[in-house]
This record gives structure tokens, sequence and C-alpha cells, in this order.
């Protein structure tokens, strides 16, 4: 019998429920980490923001009422034959010929991005199947895709650009985009290749691979099921920091003449003619530079934002950014 004095028993405390262990899937881990990157995400944001205003090119034209190719002297033009600059009837201004020069900004925007995104998906088919080919393979095979790399890398692209489009005097503006975009394909794959050849030499020695041989696996289901799944990774970065090079390379042939055909425009080919009157009509410059300079830089930005998210190392490098 318990005393006055002697305190009652407190009935035990509920325990806390254990918590439920939630399982995340790789992408949904990498868009955690791709998220917590400020600078990927604003980058993210100005792609989507130029891929819109390349969409509305169209838009623009129709508003405006100045087709891309059209031109306006009565009214882009002043008394001195000298283009307008910014205002109400020409946004950006317009062109020494006459022509709206946010129209065409708008559609050498759609240039830039489809000759950069499909020359770098084709850069990079390529490139996979040559260095996966080559470093799997190995022996002569190696040898000779290897070469084939080094004598591509060692090319004037320039040089070889400017003697294809001399060559078959490409006048089609269809034509030449093809022919700019596989140029452009050709020259950026051997980098590409050699990337993903070091890659597949270093797995063809894990431990996993001798597994698969154990089991009998063949080398054509190694290659497709061991050793491609585990590139898709570095394969998803050179992809997107291929993407700002192809950019360039497409506005350096355009600005000397022998990428995009006229009339169809070009950031390129808009450099190339602001260049001539810079010091009267600044914007003819200005525009087309800063265009570029900002998808560029957001590639690149994107392009590592994307390698440290599908890096599970790279919590610690972002934590302290």
């Amino acid at each position: 019998m318990m005393s006055e004095l002697e305190p009652e028993a407190l009935p035990p405390e509920p325990a806390e429920p254990p918590k439920r262990v939630v399982g995340r899937t790789p992408f949904q881990l990498a868009w955690a980490r791709f998220k917590r990157d400020k600078l990927a995400l604003v980058s993210l944001v100005v792609l989507v923001l130029m891929a819109i205003f390349a969409l509305m090119a169209p838009l623009w034209a129709d508003w405006t009422g100045h087709p891309y190719d059209q031109t306006f002297p009565k009214t882009a033009l002043d008394a001195a034959g000298q283009p307008v600059g910014p205002g109400k009837d020409f946004w950006l201004g317009a062109d020494q010929l006459g022509r709206d020069v946010l129209v065409r900004a708008a559609y050498g925007a759609r240039i830039s991005l489809v000759v950069g995104i499909l020359s770098a998906l084709l850069a990079s088919l390529l490139g996979v199947a040559v260095g996966v080919l080559s470093g799997f393979v190995g022996g002569v095979t190696d040898t000779v895709l290897a070469r084939i790399m080094d004598i591509t890398l060692a090319l004037p692209y320039l040089l070889v650009a400017i003697m294809l489009a001399t060559t078959f005097q490409i006048s089609s503006v269809t034509a030449s985009l093809t022919l700019t975009i596989l140029v452009i394909a050709f020259f950026s794959f051997a980098s590409f290749g050699r990337i993903i050849r070091g890659q597949v030499m270093s797995l063809k020695q894990k431990e996993f691979i001798e597994a698969a041989r154990s089991l009998g696996a063949s080398n054509t289901r190694i290659m497709f099921v061991d050793v491609l799944p585990n590139l898709i990774a570095q394969v998803t970065v050179l992809t997107s920091l291929l993407i700002p090079t192809s950019i360039v390379f497409e506005a350096t042939l355009s600005f000397l003449g022998v990428g995009v055909r006229l009339p169809m425009p070009s950031w390129g080919s808009m450099l190339g003619e602001g260049s001539d009157v810079f010091q009267t009509a600044w914007w003819l410059l200005v525009v087309p530079a800063v265009l570029l300079l900002l998808t560029t830089l957001s590639f690149n930005l994107l392009g590592d934002g994307i390698r440290d998210a599908l890096d599970p190392r790279s919590d610690r490098i972002i934590g302290k950014k």
C-alpha cells in the first residue's frame, strides 16, 4: 500500500512512430541537387525565355508589320541614309538596309538554337558510337578510330568549312543550314569521342564487367546493357556543354559568310554586318552580341549545374557555394 507522500506512477509516454523512409529515384536526387544551384536555375530561366523569343519570331514580324527580309527605306533610314535607332517604330533599331533588328534577332535566335542543339546531338551520337566502339573493342579498331579522331582534331575547321561552302556553291537556306550542322557535328564529335573512349576503357576494368563476362554475356550485350547506361551522366553533361560551342561555331561561320545563307538572318551574320557601321549604329553590333553572350553563358552555367547535380559528391560543393 502506497503512502500519501509517495508519488503516483506516471503512465509511460507513447513512443513516436518511426519516420517513414521514402526512397527517391536518381532523377529526383539529381533534381534536388540542381535546385540548390541558383546560377543554374537562373540560366535555365534565361534559356527558356530565349526559346520563347525565338518561337515568337513570326509573331514579332506580324505585330510590328516588318518581315525579316523586307526593307523600309522611308521609315528606317533618316535623311542622310543612316539607320534609325531604337524607337517606337523599330524597338531595337534598324540596320543599314532598313530592316527591323528585333525581328531579325528573333529569327537569328531560331537559327542559333536549332544549329546548336541539332549539331550537338548529332556530334554526341557519333562521338558515343565511336568512343564506345574504340574503347571497348580495342586493338586495331581502337588504333584506327583513335587516329581518325586525332586527324579530325588537327584539321583547320574554318578552312575546311570555307572550302566546302565555295566548292558546293550552296545558295539555298535549307541546304546551307544542313551543311552547317553537318560541318559543326563533324568537327565536334572527335573531342566528344575521346572523352567517352577514356570512360569506356575505365569501365571495362570494373568488377561488374568481369562478372558479366563470367556469366557468359556477349560483348554486344555488355556494351549496350552494362557500359552505355553508365555513360548517361557524362553524355548529358558533355552535350549540354557542347551546345554553346556549336552556337559560337555557327556564329563564326556566318560572320565569315560561309554559314547560313542570306536572306535568313543569323547572329553571326548580323555581327558581320554591324561591324562596318558600329560607330554610327551601335545597336547593330550590341544586340546580337548581347544575345549571343547571354545564350552561350547560360548554356555553360547550365552545363555546370547539370554536372554537379549528376555527381553525388557535389552535395558538399553546392553546400559550400
